[in-house]
């Protein structure tokens, strides 16, 4: 095999430091959410995305019963 197939990116070699997973309820709130965030504005956001996601499934469905 060449040489080019058994190098890999060092992007892809390790994995990002930190938990990937809560060990126990109160590690959320001890500030290992990624990116800085915090528990409200986690919520937030989620709330936001579950909010414009829903009104777009249901702009879909719409157009697509106009249509017909």
């Amino acid at each position: 095999m060449s040489p080019a197939l058994h190098s890999i990116p060092s992007a892809f070699t390790a994995l990002p430091p930190g938990p990937l997973a809560f060990s126990t309820v109160g590690d959320a709130a001890e500030g290992l959410l990624p990116f800085g965030w915090d528990v409200a504005g986690f919520q937030k956001w989620t709330l936001i995305y579950l909010g414009v996601s829903s009104l777009a499934f249901v702009l879909v469905w719409l157009v697509g019963y106009m249509r017909r």
